[in-house]
């Protein structure tokens, strides 16, 4: 699976973006998919998350009410569509496919996108 996010860019506090992670392959609607995120100095954290099968969904309390992650199986997209941004959002996000729901959120995806970034100014 290979994986291409697009969609980062520079927002003002309590604006929105839409991100969005196209896979590649035919199985695709198999996989969990999860985003991360880096900020400058800091590791990488969990973002968000939802799983195939059920199409749960995951999210770090720093952003619950703020992100939502939703999938597409048809376009093999995945999208992370963040609401009222804060200058802490500031990162490098990444998406990332893993058959594991579990291994996706504790970060051990296999396969990880090239990263998107994401400014919030204040």
């Amino acid at each position: 699976v290979q994986l291409q996010a697009s969609g980062g860019g520079l927002v003002q506090a309590g604006g929105s973006l839409r991100l969005s992670c196209a896979a590649s392959g035919r199985t695709f609607s198999r996989y969990c998919m999860g985003w991360f995120r880096q900020a400058p100095g800091k590791e990488r954290e969990f973002v968000a998350a939802i799983s195939w099968i059920s199409g749960n969904t995951y999210y770090a309390d720093s952003v619950k009410g703020r992100f939502t992650i939703s999938r597409d199986n048809a376009k093999n997209t995945v999208y992370l569509q963040m609401n009222s941004l804060k200058p802490e959002d500031t990162a490098i996000y990444y998406c990332a496919a893993d058959p594991g729901l579990s291994t996706v959120v504790r970060g051990g995806a296999n396969y990880w996108g090239q990263g998107t970034l994401v400014t919030v100014s204040s």
